[in-house]
């Protein structure tokens, strides 16, 4: 038995698509998944267990390409899956699996997906309030308790890439994820990044910034207010590397991002920042994450910039205050 999963375009929602992984397998142990995702997030997806493959998803984020996508379904067509699960709600991304003919097309109703599903589900918001239900839903009723993600990484791999970088081996670093990609409002401010790292750097405990190419500018911005303090390695590694330098860490301090569910999935203590997004829907999940969120009546607004122009859910979070629980969850 052979599964395509068509997976998200983010780097967190995908992480949270592995316990639909873990309940398949768990459902039938000898199928085969494979993942239609991006190229750049395969190195996330063969850290997975019950990932088998990956099936490269040649389309930009938002495009269409739908003589492309037939293309696609049509060379897949002979591959012999007898079930598709489409994670994304667009139209768009149920395309493949219709023309590869694939006989189960399953996901949620969507953007009226009635000819291109035909296992459609409906969405309990009430019984299904995080993402990370949503999805394992697709494979039937929810268990007790989900699955939860898990990335691999070994000492050989964490050692390879402080060797290519250049970075010490004994160190235990304070990791900081100063992006997100979704926009500004779920960003802490830098210069709170900065003032945190002057508080909990030690020569043993380094404060290192990870990040992508998009977060370098922050990631300078960053290491020059905190004096010394910070060694900005946004944009100098890849998403493989970043999750071995994650999964090294003493403890991890992100923003509600990929990053955030990537340090979850490696076990590592965690403190996560939350302003604009809502820990309700897309918590990290680790018994080792520790959440700090204002909760103030205007959030979560789930906007890519402040609506009300003050920030105060971010900006209210004080670098004294996370210090507290970096050192709670070094004492833990």
């Amino acid at each position: 038995m052979k599964i395509l999963v068509v997976a998200p375009s983010w780097i967190g929602d995908t992480i949270l698509a592995q316990p639909l992984f873990a309940l398949l397998k768990r459902n039938n142990p000898d199928v085969r998944i494979e993942v239609l995702a991006p190229d750049w997030s395969a190195p996330l997806l063969t850290r997975m267990a019950e990932v088998d493959a990956v099936v490269i998803n040649p389309f930009r984020h938002g495009e269409f390409g739908f003589a492309t996508r037939r293309a696609l379904g049509r060379r897949l067509a002979g591959a012999d899956f007898s079930a598709a699960y489409v994670l994304p709600n667009s139209w768009k991304s149920a395309l493949v699996p219709f023309f590869a003919r694939i006989p189960r097309r399953i996901g949620y109703q969507g953007e009226s997906r009635y000819l291109l599903l035909n296992e459609r589900h409906r969405l309990d918001v009430a019984a299904h309030p995080q993402l990370v239900q949503r999805y394992a839903a697709l494979a039937g009723p929810l268990p007790a308790s989900l699955p939860l993600p898990h990335l691999s990484s070994t000492a050989e791999q964490q050692q390879t890439v402080r060797s290519a970088l250049n970075l010490p081996l004994d160190a235990a670093p304070v990791i900081f994820c100063p992006g997100a990609e979704y926009g500004p409002a779920k960003r802490w401010p830098t210069q709170h990044f900065a003032a945190l790292a002057r508080l909990v750097a030690t020569p043993q405990n380094p404060v290192w910034l990870v990040g992508s190419a998009k977060d370098a500018a922050v990631g300078d911005d960053i290491a020059r207010a905190a004096e010394g303090a910070a060694l900005n390695l946004c944009g100098r590694s890849t998403l493989e590397q970043a999750i071995d330098l994650i999964a090294s860490a003493r403890c991890v301090v992100s923003n509600d991002s990929g990053l955030m569910h990537v340090a979850a999935a490696l076990g590592r203590p965690l403190v996560a920042l939350y302003g604009s997004s809502s820990p309700a829907y897309t918590p990290p999940l680790s018994a080792q994450a520790r959440i700090v969120s204002r909760n103030l009546p205007c959030s979560p607004c789930f906007k890519r910039e402040c609506p009300l122009g003050h920030f105060d859910c971010m900006n209210g979070i004080t670098p004294q205050q996370v210090a507290a629980t970096v050192t709670a969850q070094f004492q833990a």
